[in-house]
């Protein structure tokens, strides 16, 4: 088991190395004439960005000084997802660069025909015929009287012939001519401005600016989005046992919203704002709500206090709460007006609210427990259930479950991770069906690691609960 751990470490390590490296090679080694400051700027850039990711989550994890996880983190995220999208752009440069080749190709061709014969590409070989060679006189016509012809005559008046003189560095016959061979293996140095190796240069270089503006703008674009707050989302939901009376009941789902060293207090109380403006009859906060101690987040969460429902706010454990001291987290939500749910129920005036904790729960012994949480309740009620992550929904299924409430996926965070996400979970975002259960997935509030999100928005669903019998 050792040996396959390691095994796949080092293959991980080795493709992190040779992604780099491609990425070096393309970004500054293909775009500079030869090796010099650029390239060593270039390959610090990308060691340092990596150190600094590193370092940031060796630091979350290892409960360094708060002050610290937060000058790492910063940088090393951000790093970490810049370094993702330069690699898909670079990637995707690979398919403009061959384009971009031919394109200037053809121009240099162009460009030595007109030089060569001095007629366009696209005239008519009979304008290429009436054109006279420079250097020779008009031919006659027929309409012109002939010359008188003088034989012996010379043609030309015999002047006395200047001595030649050594010609000037400066003069054009003494002049070095460019004759590189362009792509067609003909002599374009003359006729192009951009030879093979001006044009190859070219190339790397308006590739790699554009990669690099790429990646910048898409890695500011999804940071703006994190740090500007969640959107709200409204989905109805129609629940078979739901009775008549709760039609429109309306559930504001919050997962993931991730306070730690990059989101804080000021992020904490956008998501309450948000929320509250909904005007829910009930919050459910359905896990991963920080990434560190109650002694260092307590001050970012407290906004929570703030949240504000008709029946109240409840609140179930994810994976990252058992990384950050579930219990004291539990007790900290419970001080701050929200009420757990572990492995519990409680009964609503028209439905079932349930809750179990996180699979991650089960190395401290604290995993989930259906039948504590659903057991012995009445079936005729309609049930809803928090559960953190969406792998749940089949226990759900099993216990006569109406809807599970969940987060986890971050609906990918960052395209292409939805694929990876899609291949972990039965759902990713959004409402599906299993069985007579229904399985709703949030793609969160907040981000993990880089507070940064593309493809995969963050939002604050609304739930409202319709009743087939209205």
């Amino acid at each position: 088991m050792v040996v396959v751990f390691v095994l796949a470490a080092l293959l991980v390590v080795g493709v992190l190395v040779t992604a780099n490296w491609y990425v070096w090679r393309r970004l500054f080694r293909d775009t500079t004439r030869a090796p010099g400051p650029v390239r060593r700027i270039g390959a610090a850039v990308i060691a340092g960005g990596w150190v600094l990711t590193v370092g940031a989550l060796v630091a979350e994890r290892a409960g360094a000084p708060f002050w610290l996880q937060r000058v790492l983190a910063w940088p090393g995220f951000l790093w970490l997802a810049l370094s993702l999208y330069l690699l898909l752009a670079v990637l995707a440069g690979e398919v403009v660069r061959p384009l971009l080749r031919r394109y200037l190709e053809r121009r240099a061709a162009a460009r030595q025909a007109r030089a060569t014969t001095g007629v366009e590409p696209s005239a008519s070989p009979a304008a290429a015929d009436e054109r006279i060679p420079a250097g020779t006189a008009p031919p006659q016509t027929s309409d012109a009287p002939d010359a008188p012809q003088s034989s012996g005559a010379p043609d030309t008046l015999d002047t006395p012939k200047a001595p030649d003189a050594p010609e000037s560095p400066d003069t054009p016959s003494s002049r070095t001519t460019d004759t590189t061979e362009g792509a067609d293996g003909s002599d374009a140095g003359a006729a192009s401005p951009l030879a093979r190796p001006s044009r190859r240069l070219f190339v790397s270089r308006v590739v790699a600016g554009a990669a690099a503006a790429a990646a910048v703008g898409t890695v500011g674009h999804g940071t703006y989005g994190v740090l500007s707050g969640p959107k709200v989302k409204r989905v109805t939901v129609p629940l078979a046992r739901l009775p008549r009376a709760a039609h429109g009941f309306r559930i504001a789902v919050v997962s993931d919203i991730h306070l730690g060293p990059v989101l804080g207090r000021g992020f904490a109380q956008r998501v309450v704002d948000t929320i509250n403006s909904t005007q829910p009859d009930l919050v459910a906060v359905v896990g991963d709500l920080v990434d560190g101690s109650v002694k260092d987040l307590g001050p970012a969460a407290a906004p929570l206090s703030q949240l504000k429902a008709r029946h109240g706010a409840y609140f179930v454990t994810g994976n990252h709460e058992y990384f950050s001291g579930a219990e004291q987290w539990v007790a900290e939500v419970r001080r701050l007006g929200l009420l757990p749910l572990e492995n519990a129920r409680t009964e609503l005036p028209h439905f079932d609210l349930a809750g179990v904790n996180d699979v991650a729960g089960e190395d401290e012994g604290q995993g989930p427990d259906y039948a504590r949480a659903l057991g012995d309740r009445d079936r005729s009620r309609a049930c809803v259930l928090l559960a953190h992550q969406p792998v749940q929904i089949h226990d759900a299924v099993d216990h006569g479950v109406d809807l599970q409430l969940s987060g986890h996926t971050h609906g990918g965070q960052l395209w292409p991770g939805n694929l990876i996400a899609g291949a972990a979970n039965p759902t990713v975002a959004g409402l599906e069906r299993y069985g007579d259960t229904q399985l709703y997935v949030s793609r969160g509030a907040g981000a993990w690691g880089p507070p940064t999100r593309v493809g995969a928005p963050s939002d604050i669903t609304v739930i409202e609960l319709a009743s087939r019998k209205a």
